[in-house]
């Protein structure tokens, strides 16, 4: 039998795909991938963590845009299921933001949130 449950996604706009494509280059490593995770803490009760990584674990579930991978653990994606982590530069500055329906409140910087 075939499982025909629908996967989360997680997906990255097209901002973000060219960012972390510029970063990578930076980096001068072809094979980093860009990890999002989800994590106990922030002022809103989960807080978003960022880095890059070169290893995909047996836990983790792989997205990709533009050439560009994304990867986030399972866990992480039951909090992140349908977001679309996007990159925005504003007067304020820039940075990753996670549009995340799940949240139901969020902080005002938008690193945390809460379910």
């Amino acid at each position: 039998m075939t499982d025909m449950t629908p996967h989360p996604e997680v997906s990255l706009s097209a901002s973000a795909a060219r960012r972390i494509a510029a970063l990578i280059e930076m980096e001068g490593d072809r094979d980093l991938m860009l990890r999002l995770s989800v994590s106990g803490g922030g002022c809103s009760g989960f807080q978003y963590g960022f880095s890059f990584d070169k290893s995909v674990q047996q836990d983790d579930r792989v997205f990709e845009r533009d050439g560009v991978k994304l990867v986030v653990d399972d866990t992480s994606l039951e909090l992140l299921a349908g977001s679309e982590v996007d990159f925005v530069e504003d007067l304020v500055g820039a940075s990753f933001q996670v549009k995340n329906p799940n949240a139901q409140s969020s902080c005002g910087c938008g690193s945390s949130f809460s379910l």
